[in-house]
């Protein structure tokens, strides 16, 4: 029996190892010859300190000067000396070149495409080697667009469970995936990516959340449904979940039959959603700003994921603070049609 551990590192990139319940999480990274910071392998020095966000662990043996108490009471752990009682996700305190790794390369084929409107489109692809490829709910990859020397970040609309991995696109005039798509896709086209990566990513459940999508920032809470949904029988109590999800026109709406069936299936969790084009016959006109008070953030003691434009992820975030609610974690992703930034804050 073996245990996944996702070491993320602080350029963005994730690599995953296996580990046993009976060597440490630094025995497997090297054993994957992935270098974590490390020196001492005692738990004497501190080199290897990391933060776990996710998982239950045996800390291990090590001196005061290493670790606090305060610091592992706040989640940091000694990779050389703990051992895991369960998956864990660990930010190492490193970029992937010093540890001498790097993003992983696939190959996929398109395997279908899907115009829901004139501004979205979803693409599916199989993977050749899909066992070898994990990655955490939210997470995104680097797409080579076919017949060009450019790339593009989307992030995975699909959970890590499912075999297949879709992508939202917003249809951008001139823009490279946009063109492609449009003009010269086809199923069967084959398709390079490297990944995963990012920081924005579903934590473990201890809470309340609160989901904030802005056009297909709906792709990266997608996935975390999927995982969400897929929640082993046995665990807690579910926590509620409810997602706002706000678009500009309503032919920006994608997935709502999607979100009603998670709905179905997922114990507490809604969802609303808005335009903000006056015409729109949407029940809720305006921005999720306007389906914000302190109520849906629960005082305070809500996880909250948001992931949209630049405006819409800056929008978010000065309504919570003149809510005066600071969420007990706070996690975005800003996207623009070339580039996104990644960010989280944690009371």
């Amino acid at each position: 029996m073996s245990f996944q551990v996702a070491l993320n590192f602080e350029d963005g990139i994730t690599r995953f190892i296996e580990c046993r319940p009976d060597e440490t999480v630094a025995e497997a990274s090297y054993k994957a010859r992935i270098n974590i910071p490390l020196d001492c392998r005692d738990g004497a020095c501190g080199t290897c300190k990391s933060r776990c966000e996710s998982g239950g662990y045996d800390g291990g043996d090590y001196i005061d000067e290493a670790l606090t108490d305060d610091e592992a009471a706040a989640g940091y752990c000694l990779p050389c000396q703990m051992t895991p009682h369960s998956d864990l996700v660990l930010n190492i305190p490193a970029n992937s070149a010093a540890a001498k790794t790097g993003p992983a390369t696939h190959t996929a084929t398109l395997a279908d495409l899907k115009r829901h409107s004139a501004t979205t489109v979803e693409f599916t692809l199989d993977v050749d080697d899909r066992d070898a490829l994990d990655f955490l709910p939210g997470q995104y990859v680097d797409i080579a667009v076919p017949g060009t020397d450019q790339t593009r970040s989307y992030s995975f609309s699909s959970g890590p469970n499912q075999r297949q991995l879709s992508f939202l696109v917003r249809v951008v005039d001139g823009g490279a995936m946009s063109g492609y798509l449009d003009e010269r896709a086809r199923i069967g086209d084959r398709i390079e990516f490297t990944g995963p990566m990012g920081s924005f990513y579903l934590r473990d459940r201890a809470r309340p959340a609160l989901l904030l999508a802005g056009g297909t920032g709906l792709a990266p809470l997608l996935s975390m449904l999927e995982r969400i949904a897929q929640h082993p029988a046995g665990q807690p109590v579910h926590q509620p979940v409810h997602l706002l999800y706000g678009v500009t026109t309503d032919e920006d709406l994608v997935h709502l039959d999607t979100l009603e069936d998670y709905a179905e299936v997922v114990p507490g969790l809604t969802f609303d959603h808005c335009v903000a084009d006056a015409a729109s016959t949407a029940r809720n006109k305006g921005f999720v700003t306007g389906l914000m008070d302190a109520a849906t953030l629960h005082d305070g003691a809500a996880d909250v994921y948001l992931c949209g434009p630049p405006a819409m992820v800056e929008a978010v975030r000065g309504h919570i603070t003149a809510l005066g609610v600071t969420p007990a974690g706070f996690h975005y992703e800003k996207f623009t049609p070339a580039a996104r930034a990644t960010a989280e804050a944690a009371a």
